[in-house]
């Protein structure tokens, strides 16, 4: 689990162990999230935002990393799916991860 939600990418989950969105959660850094390529304060702002992003990246990108030569070699979409800030969620998330395990 991350040491903090608030380093975690609204739309992947990836752990930044900074705050992406400042500390108090209103100050986006607008770096871009090595996993999925979004940009903290621009495609993140709202859940739903949040939600149909990831739906793409899931769907049609396959969850393919954006910046590939820095994902882990023992890399696990479900679990970093898990570390997405709860009110960010979508009801879907860990079935499109499963069905996506399926097609590969």
């Amino acid at each position: 689990m991350p040491s903090n939600p608030s380093h975690c990418c609204r739309v992947c989950g990836l752990d930044h162990e900074y705050f992406i969105w400042g500390s108090e959660g209103n100050l986006p850094t607008f770096d871009i999230c090595e996993c999925c390529g979004v940009e903290f304060g621009y495609g993140d702002t709202h859940a739903q935002n949040c939600i149909d992003i990831r739906k793409h990246w899931m769907e049609v990108e396959g969850a393919k990393w954006w910046s590939y030569k820095l994902k882990p070699e023992k890399w696990n979409l479900e679990n970093q799916l898990k570390q997405i800030p709860k009110e960010f969620q979508g009801p879907d998330d860990l079935k499109l991860c499963a069905e996506l395990k399926y097609k590969k």
